[in-house]
């Protein structure tokens, strides 16, 4: 066997053994009934002025709240979406909210959010707010809001942009 042959093929393992950390969570879209929606855990969290950023500052908007970090694999696969989603929807009633749970803290997050250009309010996570949801056994780990603040849908694991999209765009058309 060649040393191309043998870089290949470790190559090709480690790309396997590193799905298999992965889970994808390619479902269609589910967006619960209004009436079995439970309310969000609220929760204020620093953005990367000091500035004290509460979720309830979100109230009236269908929001995509997304816990990740910058070493996150599906996390990075998922936010040029949530980007272009603030872009397109923000509009008409529609915010993306991150949060960053990386232990580092800013010194991490602040070069990663600005290389990436992300264009929604990002703030540091911590084990507290972890805790208010559910502990948070992956990332990314994402939960739509509809507009009173209530979860209408929770996602753990990389999602189809597909599944994102048409669950937003149904909360978005709700009275």
């Amino acid at each position: 066997m060649t040393k191309s042959r043998i870089l290949q093929s470790a190559l090709f393992v480690i790309l396997l053994a590193g799905l298999a950390f992965i889970r994808y969570d390619w479902q269609p879209a589910r967006v619960e009934a209004k009436s079995e929606r439970k309310p969000a855990a609220q929760f204020t969290l620093k953005d990367a002025k000091g500035k004290d950023v509460k979720l309830s500052d979100f109230r009236g908007k269908v929001v995509l709240l997304n816990f990740w970090a910058t070493w996150c694999g599906p996390c990075k696969v998922e936010i040029p979406w949530f980007i272009e989603f603030e872009k397109n929807y923000s509009g008409r009633g529609f915010a993306v909210l991150g949060v960053s749970m990386d232990e580092d803290g800013w010194k991490v997050v602040t070069p990663y959010v600005e290389s990436k250009k992300m264009n929604y309010p990002v703030l540091l996570g911590n084990e507290q707010v972890a805790g208010l949801y559910g502990g948070l056994d992956a990332l990314p780990t994402t939960i739509i809001l509809d507009r009173t603040g209530k979860i209408a849908s929770a996602h753990t694991g990389l999602v189809g942009r597909d599944t994102y999209e048409k669950e937003i765009q149904q909360l978005l058309a709700e009275k």
